[in-house]
């Protein structure tokens, strides 16, 4: 490990071993006023007015000595953990406190005031831990604004610093409190996960066609986009910062679209991507589901998950999320006895029969039986085809002779009687004396010039 001397080095008076003995010993200690009067956000101005009276009411609660009116409420314990786990814990923790004292050195006295006021933060809420979720939650995005207006109004850093420095403050400041704030006993996200599980378990039965999936995993390559982003989906539980679980939803979303893209041929649709999305939580049933995106929804920087490619693809999931739950027989194109009898188990859809090839046939052996399948399908429709043709042909042959039939009997019955006109017809000019009171005929008349 690289030691310090205890020298000032770029605007630090202390040493990176020492300021993480200083932090374990802020931790250990049970005076949590004086933590309480290090931060205060007061000295911020320029607040939105429809925000100010949550924040007031969320400070008094972080900031109020837990010391007065009587003797300390027992905080309860996290649940004990193995050796190994608290030890990686461990870990992660002290590089995560290492990376962000290094990170704060290049901000020289700015960087000071950051490093102060968030392990003031993290004493206050080592010693609040009793307060609700949804309280921890608004205390901490009230945390992550107040830095950012301070670094913007007095440090004034630069925009493109901006975000990884916000970055850095979420790293380090919810892998301290990850334990203690992921599924907390409090809530019933343990219980919306296993509800989740045995949908999911429940609907194993459903296939891609469905769905209407666009990936063909037959083609090695989608395949291996697909496994891909399976592992990816289930990795995002065993980060502790919510930007990490986003990055592990943001690659399984990209190992989607290259899926999509390698069987399509082109490039993917917002449509394609959200059933491949629905398939792949479907095939990997991602562990604790429920608990991963409630924990991001409430510890993760805002801006995050409002812009960004991060925030479309977590609002996708959630999505996801929301049509398993909700899924039904008219959501998969099937009448509702089938559903029922598949999701009762008594049934499952036809699956395809088992292959005739060996496991380990080449390519070639495999398309070869595919060829042969076809061709005996293509058989079985000509055959059919021509079956039909013979049935129609005489059915034809049938309705003529019928007609024929019917015509004749209609004209053996109705024979066609033609009488001759009783007088003949006289001619209009002829000299008839029926004609008398015609007018007479016009004569040529001649005109002298």
């Amino acid at each position: 490990m690289l030691k310090l001397r205890p020298r000032e080095v770029n605007g630090f008076a202390l040493s990176s071993n020492r300021l993480q003995r200083e932090e374990e010993e802020a931790f250990a200690s049970s005076q949590s006023s004086q933590g309480a009067q290090a931060l205060t956000f007061s000295k911020f101005e320029g607040k939105k007015t429809n925000e100010k009276s949550r924040k007031v009411t969320t400070v008094k609660k972080f900031f109020s000595a837990s010391s007065r009116g009587g003797p300390k409420k027992e905080i309860p314990e996290a649940k004990a953990a193995g050796p190994s786990i608290n030890r990686q814990a461990s870990l992660e923790t002290d590089r995560a406190s290492t990376e962000f004292i290094e990170f704060l050195k290049t901000f020289h006295r700015t960087g000071q005031e950051i490093y102060k006021q968030t392990k003031s933060f993290l004493e206050v809420m080592h010693h609040k831990r009793e307060l609700s979720i949804e309280e921890q939650s608004e205390g901490v995005q009230d945390f992550y604004q107040n830095v950012a207006e301070r670094l913007q109004t007095r440090g004034k850093v630069p925009p493109e610093k901006m975000e990884k420095v916000m970055d850095q403050i979420e790293k380090y400041v919810m892998t301290r409190l990850y334990k203690y704030v992921f599924c907390p006993e409090t809530t019933d996200d343990e219980k919306k996960d296993l509800a989740v599980q045995k949908r999911i378990r429940a609907l194993h039965w459903v296939t891609p066609q469905m769905l209407c999936v666009p990936v063909n995993e037959e083609i090695p390559e989608v395949s291996d986009m697909v496994v891909k982003a399976i592992t990816d989906i289930i990795e995002m539980d065993s980060k502790r910062v919510p930007r990490d679980k986003l990055a592990c939803i943001t690659k399984c979303s990209k190992h989607i679209f290259n899926a999509i893209k390698i069987t399509k041929n082109e490039p993917a649709s917002a449509d394609d991507f959200l059933p491949t999305l629905i398939y792949i939580v479907l095939k990997g049933n991602p562990p604790r589901l429920q608990s991963n995106i409630q924990y991001i929804t409430r510890f993760c920087n805002p801006s995050r998950l409002m812009t960004g490619e991060d925030g479309y693809y977590f609002t996708n999931l959630c999505c996801a999320v929301a049509f398993i739950e909700k899924l039904d027989a008219q959501s998969l194109n099937l009448s509702q006895e089938d559903f029922d009898r598949y999701m009762s188990g008594q049934t499952s859809p036809k699956k395809q029969e088992s292959e005739p090839w060996a496991p380990d046939a080449c390519l070639g052996v495999k398309q070869m039986y595919k060829n042969l399948d076809l061709l005996s399908q293509l058989n079985e429709r000509q055959e059919r085809l021509m079956s039909q043709a013979k049935k129609l042909e005489k059915d034809l042959i049938d309705w003529t002779d019928g007609i024929a039939k019917e015509v004749q009997d209609i004209v053996e019955k109705y024979p066609l009687d033609l009488k001759p006109p009783s007088q003949p017809l006289a001619a209009i000019d002829s000299e008839n004396v029926e004609n008398d009171k015609l007018p007479p005929p016009l004569q040529p008349q001649v005109y002298a010039g």
